[in-house]
């Protein structure tokens, strides 16, 4: 199922504002698990925020397995404007004020019945460049546990961690941690090629 002719529109609004951003396409073998499963969700925010350093923000969860460190993510509630959602969630996961510096990707992945009757779910990737305040979690329904920052070659090492995740079920996400992995090495891969091939990545000048 393709995106809504209303979040096309809005795509193409933010495209003009802040650059085309690179498209992906994906079929997920199995999508049962949070957040593709959920259906309160359209689709998600990825934020890629870059600090002064030129390092970018990752997190884990205290009830992911061990070392699943990820980039930041958040969701899109229905009716919800891309941007608008982007940057609420960038102020309960961090606290931080940023400027949006570049709309880098979507990717689309759909499901196959009878998984999930064709749903399809998108995540939204910005990048974004720090700009003040001091890094702390708002909203404590998060369950972040600690930041790490990390140089941006080193997302492609993130990916192929959480794809060789290989734990089993869990309540916390409705499904299997490694499919969830494997949905979640996706966006690491295409954020890292898309900033290599569209993005200056020197530390930030006079932020």
């Amino acid at each position: 199922m393709p995106l809504t002719p209303a979040l096309e529109a809005e795509i193409a609004a933010l495209a003009q504002r802040y650059g085309p951003p690179r498209r992906v396409v994906i079929d997920l073998s199995d999508g049962s698990f949070d957040p593709v499963a959920n259906p309160n969700r359209i689709g998600e925010v990825c934020m890629v925020i870059r600090r002064p350093s030129g390092h970018l923000i990752t997190a884990i969860k205290t009830f992911y397995p061990r070392g699943a460190f990820r980039l930041l993510t958040g969701g899109v509630k229905d009716g919800e404007p891309i941007e608008a959602a982007l940057l609420r969630e960038v102020q309960e996961e961090t606290s931080l004020a940023v400027t949006i510096r570049r709309f880098l990707a979507i990717i689309e992945y759909h499901t196959k019945p009878p998984n999930l009757a064709g749903r399809t779910f998108a995540t939204f990737a910005f990048l974004l460049d720090e700009i003040g305040g001091v890094l702390g979690v708002q909203d404590k329904d998060e369950e972040l546990e600690v930041f790490r920052e990390v140089l941006p070659e080193e997302l492609l090492a993130i990916a192929d961690f959480l794809e060789h995740i290989d734990e089993g079920d869990s309540p916390k996400i409705g499904g299997r941690w490694q499919s969830w992995g494997t949905f979640r090495a996706i966006v690491h891969r295409t954020v890292y090629t898309t900033l290599v091939d569209t993005v200056n990545l020197s530390p930030i000048a006079n932020p």
